[in-house]
């Protein structure tokens, strides 16, 4: 392994392939973009969020890289979050490559950005997250941070990409190397990691993080039960054979399996502790969540802690052990049998 730093990020080239890390914002800091080499040329996986100072770091790169633009043959997308897919789009204007991603992927993609169809800026995402605050307590004072906080988004991932569509269970090629997609849910609608089974290395997104776990997001118009899906797709990746695993935030690292397992345990955890407050009378997801993550974070991990409570409190409710009370905001209180 080998690193060179430029301005403000890091090349790292490992034997498989090279690293780029794009900023973001605190706590992660930054996001892992991987560069691949082929016969039908480069694969960018996953390129980092669109801003002035990562349009910079990737024209450095691909000057050290010695990468032409129009040497770019793809873009493989992990899923829609800006911080992976973001670019995206403005290296797809700049190179004339394909765009690579789950069509369920592609479909919330549109849904939370705008789409094809629509013109920047108009997708009720917004409207309809500030909606959900709402209904499950968040305070009006908080709710008044979340207008200007969801449109710091929308730069963020403009122009959109022409989507092409990785077909569910169908092995794709990209840097040479043959690859599986494993689609899972929970952290974002049809995330994929890209398993090859020839060397056990597999790219990994957002599914499985060491030493961080991912987020965990009930989110308006998407998946109903997501925490339910996130466990299935830990158990269905941590039965792979994997040597080495490339996240999307943090370094690469191995012992994959006892990950996925520490992440399965850390969850169940988290839900006995939610039953746990729910002692007592209902009490909304908002309430649970300052219990849990206290009433000092910043607005964008407040959504994201308010969304990954709603997901456990559903899970709780699927299982038989929370009962959902609804009139103006929703509450969860004991399911006590008789």
């Amino acid at each position: 392994m080998t690193q060179s730093h430029m301005g403000k990020s890091t090349i790292t080239r490992y034997d498989e392939f090279t690293r780029v890390r794009t900023e973001m914002a605190f706590p992660l800091r930054w996001e892992n973009s991987y560069v691949l080499q082929g016969e039908d040329g480069w694969t960018i996986v996953d390129p980092g969020p669109r801003s002035p100072e990562n349009e910079a770091i990737w024209h450095e790169a691909f000057e050290e890289l010695g990468i032409r633009l129009p040497d770019i043959a793809s873009i493989v997308l992990t899923h829609h979050h800006p911080d992976h897919y973001g670019l995206s789009g403005w290296l797809q204007q700049q190179s004339g490559a394909q765009v690579w991603m789950s069509k369920a992927a592609s479909e919330a993609a549109w849904r939370n950005w705008g789409g094809a169809q629509q013109e920047p800026g108009t997708t009720d995402f917004a409207e309809a997250s500030i909606a959900l605050c709402r209904l499950h307590g968040m305070t009006p004072e908080r709710l008044k941070e979340l207008p200007a906080h969801l449109a710091g988004f929308l730069p963020q991932v403009d122009p959109q990409p022409e989507i092409s569509v990785i077909e569910p269970g169908l092995p794709i090629r990209f840097g040479g190397r043959l690859w599986h997609p494993i689609e899972t849910g929970g952290h974002a609608e049809g995330h994929l990691s890209f398993f090859e089974e020839a060397t056990g290395i597999i790219l990994c997104g957002d599914a499985v993080l060491p030493r961080i776990s991912p987020n965990i997001s009930y989110s308006p118009g998407g998946d109903e039960h997501p925490l339910r899906s996130y466990l299935a797709g830990l158990r269905t990746l941590g039965a792979l054979d994997v040597t080495k695993a490339f996240p999307g935030h943090r370094d690469p690292f191995e012992h994959f399996s006892d990950r996925t397992r520490q992440l399965l345990e850390h969850h169940e955890q988290r839900l006995n502790r939610m039953e746990e407050l729910l002692q007592g009378q209902p009490k909304s997801a908002y309430d649970i969540c300052i219990s849990l993550f206290g009433d000092s974070l910043g607005i964008h991990q407040l959504r994201f802690a308010l969304s990954e409570t709603i997901a456990h409190l559903v899970e709780l409710e699927d299982r038989g052990r929370a009962k959902r009370y609804q009139e103006q905001e929703v509450r969860f209180g004991l399911n006590k049998t008789e």
